[in-house]
């Protein structure tokens, strides 16, 4: 039994040891985060601080807004490609990345009113919202909200295409606690990330690392709250019987292998069935499903993906 467990810890100890993250270097504060770009802050009401990205010029501006537990980053390939044509815009929502962290309802309906405040504070006409995930929701929530800001739509992967009832939605709200995310080991984080995709690519292991290293940052505690605070804020406002009054034409792109919607716990099905279903009550919309996908399908397949957006903006 002794050989045994010191076998064990033998054994442990070497793949500990050659663990990638093992000496992840802790993170103060989440302004430590780096990004690519020069990151602007933007001031808006009730002490809301957005931190965004402004790269390239063009007649059209895209604003990419992230998902749920995400970052502007999420957005990177995107931006690198698509700058050359158009003003790309990517923000941080309040409670993320270098964002402000003041606790906030989470509710979509803020999240749309955040956007069209920053829309107005730049004085942009008509931008693109481009939103993944969470990000799409909210899109589409601001677009419902404030139809004379908002020019057209691209929706990666949205949330909101599903139909969830009153005891999936407590679920919902009882599965994601504070301390759920608050202590999510490092394989946790991992295998989690590695879900998003079809196939995790080496170039997306800065989502890993950097969630990692976050745990140590002093407003960590506050960014967890943002994200229980969103997923409630997602399932109490939801956008699937508001589709048909949609007015911006609408391009929706999905991973045909994403693993998240539909849920597969509550709601068995395929994501096509559920990204035909939301594309056929928005009026002026165009659906592109992309093979070999996952959720983040702008970030693994990014080429067809810009590609895409341009063909859907010209």
């Amino acid at each position: 039994m002794q050989k045994i467990t010191f076998l064990f810890l033998l054994l442990f100890s070497v793949l500990y040891s050659c663990s990638p993250y093992k000496n992840i270097e802790k993170m103060q504060h989440m302004s430590d985060l780096k990004y690519p770009y020069d990151v602007k802050f933007q001031k808006l009401a009730n002490d809301v601080k957005l931190a965004y990205i402004d790269e390239g010029k063009g007649e059209q501006t895209i604003i990419f807004i992230h998902g749920l537990g995400s970052y502007l980053p999420a957005w990177n390939k995107n931006v690198e490609a698509l700058k050359f044509d158009y003003r790309c815009i990517a923000i941080d929502l309040p409670g993320y990345g270098k964002s402000s962290k003041n606790p906030h309802s989470g509710l979509m309906s803020f999240y749309a009113e955040v956007v069209k405040q920053f829309i107005d504070s730049l004085g942009i006409k008509n931008p693109i919202l481009a939103g993944h995930s969470m990000g799409g929701q909210i899109s589409m929530v601001a677009a419902l909200q404030y139809p004379e800001k908002i020019g057209k739509l691209i929706l990666v992967d949205p949330a909101g295409f599903e139909r969830f009832n009153e005891g999936q939605k407590e679920w919902f709200k009882g599965v994601m606690t504070l301390d759920a995310v608050k202590k999510t080991t490092a394989d946790g984080i991992l295998t989690n990330l590695a879900y998003n995709f079809y196939k995790l690519p080496k170039e997306a292991e800065f989502m890993v690392t950097d969630r990692i290293a976050m745990r140590t940052a002093s407003d960590f505690e506050l960014y967890c709250h943002a994200v229980v605070q969103s997923v409630s804020g997602m399932v109490s406002q939801p956008v699937i019987d508001k589709l048909d009054q949609i007015s911006q034409p609408a391009l929706i792109i999905f991973g045909a292998n994403d693993n998240l919607i539909p849920n597969r716990y509550l709601n068995p099905g395929t994501t096509e069935k559920i990204a035909k279903n939301g594309a056929s009550k928005i009026k002026n919309s165009t659906l592109k499903l992309i093979d070999k996908a996952g959720h983040f399908a702008m970030f693994e397949k990014a080429e067809e993906c810009n590609q895409a957006i341009k063909d859907f903006l010209k």
